[in-house]
């Protein structure tokens, strides 16, 4: 399983994701799934992958060999980020119809998902959400971030405290708080934890940081996020129950 979010606002773009790929007993397997694509002073292009492993490594690698063979279309002669997701989708869509009828054969789900994310010179930073089927959505200031994976633990924090005008340091903050409620009540979700966090209109990536596991920043964050989760639920009003009367519950019966 995997968790990936993408946070945009006024001040620039926060990305985050996990590195683990299964999760078992006596197995765990990690891969990189925020990969950074960027042309310093041009563009910041910044990644984040989704689903069967085969197909993303395999969109990845077309990516890469139009990059190195300089076609034509590549993520650095696009002339914006929305004409990037669609070349994303459209390579999404070519490994599918090579691979998909044979790994349905043997029952493999063979579904995937990106996050894009940054900037080109001339234009403002933006994030977005690409499909399976190769579409994709855009991020908007009443809606500033998205997500692929395992997403349902960490959303609720990113509902109640983040908005369009949020920090970019606040908004790396709740991106690693969201990823750590998600670890925590899902095993197939682990470190490292790769972060990046990009100022608007800075056009390279300046903020890097991965956390492993044990790593002292991480530890410290969950026991004051959950020291400070139990001092607020200890701080809440007892419940105002409404007083019945027993002969008022013997009529309703009657």
């Amino acid at each position: 399983m995997t968790y990936c979010l993408g946070i945009i606002t006024r001040s620039g773009l926060v990305m985050a994701a996990d590195s683990r790929t299964n999760a078992g007993v006596d197995y765990v397997s990690t891969y990189q799934k925020l990969f950074d694509f960027s042309l310093p002073e041009e563009r910041v292009i910044l990644i984040c992958t989704s689903g069967n492993l085969s197909i993303t490594q395999s969109v990845l690698t077309e990516i890469q060999r139009d990059l190195r063979q300089q076609e034509t279309l590549n993520l650095h002669t696009l002339p914006n980020l929305y004409d990037i997701a669609r070349y994303l989708g459209s390579k999404i869509r070519l490994i599918q119809e090579q691979d998909r009828p044979w790994l349905e054969k043997d029952g493999i789900d063979a579904q995937c998902s990106l996050l894009l994310g940054g900037q080109v010179r001339g234009e403002n930073p933006s994030l977005y959400l690409i499909y399976n089927q190769g579409n994709c959505i855009q991020a908007t200031p009443e809606t500033p971030f998205l997500q692929v994976g395992e997403t349902k633990y960490g959303k609720p924090i990113l509902d109640r405290t983040l908005s369009y005008e949020t920090s970019l340091e606040d908004a790396a903050k709740c991106a690693l708080l969201s990823i750590d409620s998600t670890m925590k009540s899902n095993i197939s979700v682990g470190p490292p934890i790769d972060l990046v966090m990009v100022q608007a209109d800075h056009l390279k990536v300046s903020h890097r940081l991965r956390l492993r596991t044990g790593d002292p920043y991480l530890a410290k964050m969950r026991k004051l996020w959950e020291s400070s989760l139990k001092q607020a639920f200890d701080q809440m009003p007892p419940i105002e129950w409404a007083y019945q009367d027993p002969q008022d519950q013997e009529e309703l019966i009657d």
